[in-house]
């Protein structure tokens, strides 16, 4: 997936427009079931992004518009309780409402949907089946109330470059949103202890690895979608989800590690949560991280070029 191959001032409105759609702009408020069923979603008028914004590189996020290049995200189930299980229905449309059948495949999926709570401390991957007329079906439980975004990573069998789409997801029930936790370098996860390396640059690409331990043993780490590990980045405030590229693809069932690296770009400074997903024994681990990116440090001038021919005065006649 792209960013998984694959940001400033939206943040503010997406948060009063949410806000504003689900009350919960309060510390602690309440959040009503959906009492209307899975339908009558409509989707939103399409929009299209200026040229290039799909090029390899670019540093546009995905994932803060609902529809794109012609493409809708029409999620059918925008509420679901908290804490028990709920199926999540959805649509891709076309330019001209039409459900999208024909999907490339990236990283074994014809689709990978992620959602994420709002203060980014849920975080669910999800692989979604499709049925005949072009609607995807996922199963989750999502413990607690509050607002989470639905994010749709996709290329549709007519384009070449694949797109991130978004929608607001609520679930219902008491609402106090949680404090992200704070920056740090090496996280545990099922018995599992993970260490990034690398720092997090903004408006550039960076590079981070991560190493996957397991008592103080290089863990075995398993091909998981294509790779020796999954990245998803998002941005905290508006969770706009980053480019983030594997820098070794898997082939067949050989074991890697215990390193897996990726190249991320990060379009503004902020602060960000990763979320690397790993194979080990069979099994599926998350590792969730909270970054902050810096602007990268202006060049010394050691490393600035020579302009000095250039730009020597003119001499006089």
């Amino acid at each position: 997936m792209r960013p998984l191959y694959k940001i400033g001032a939206f943040g503010a409105a997406l948060a009063a427009s949410f806000a504003a759609a689900y009350g919960i702009g309060d510390a602690v408020s309440p959040l009503s079931p959906d009492t209307g069923g899975a339908g009558g979603h409509e989707p939103a008028a399409h929009s299209s992004p200026a040229p290039g914004d799909t090029a390899p590189g670019n540093t546009t996020p995905g994932g803060l518009q609902i529809s794109q290049n012609g493409y809708t995200l029409d999620l059918r189930t925008p509420r679901v309780p908290a804490g028990e299980p709920a199926a999540l229905r959805f649509v891709i449309r076309d330019a001209d409402g039409r459900p999208v059948t024909d999907y490339r495949r990236e990283h074994e999926k014809d689709l990978h949907l992620i959602v994420a709570s709002r203060d980014l401390t849920t975080y669910r991957h999800l692989h979604p089946t499709r049925t005949a007329d072009g609607t995807w079906t996922t199963r989750t439980t999502l413990p607690d109330p509050g607002g989470y975004r639905v994010l749709a990573d996709f290329t549709p069998a007519a384009e070449r470059e694949g797109l991130t789409l978004g929608a607001d997801l609520a679930v219902s029930g008491t609402y106090t949103p949680d404090t992200l936790p704070a920056p740090a370098t090496t996280t545990t996860v099922d018995g599992y202890e993970v260490t990034l390396d690398g720092t997090l640059k903004a408006g550039g690409a960076s590079d981070l690895t991560f190493t996957v331990r397991r008592d103080g043993e290089p863990a075995a780490l398993q091909p998981y979608l294509g790779a020796y590990g999954h990245l998803v980045a998002l941005r905290s405030g508006d969770l706009a989800y980053l480019h983030v590229h594997p820098h070794e693809e898997a082939h067949g069932t050989a074991a890697s590690g215990p390193k897996v690296a990726f190249s991320a770009t990060a379009p503004s400074r902020g602060t960000y949560r990763l979320f690397l997903d790993f194979r080990t024994g069979g099994e599926v681990h998350t590792a969730a991280f909270t970054v902050r990116a810096d602007e990268q440090p202006a060049p010394t001038a050691e490393q600035r070029p020579d302009k000095s021919h250039d730009e020597q005065a003119p001499h006089g006649h």
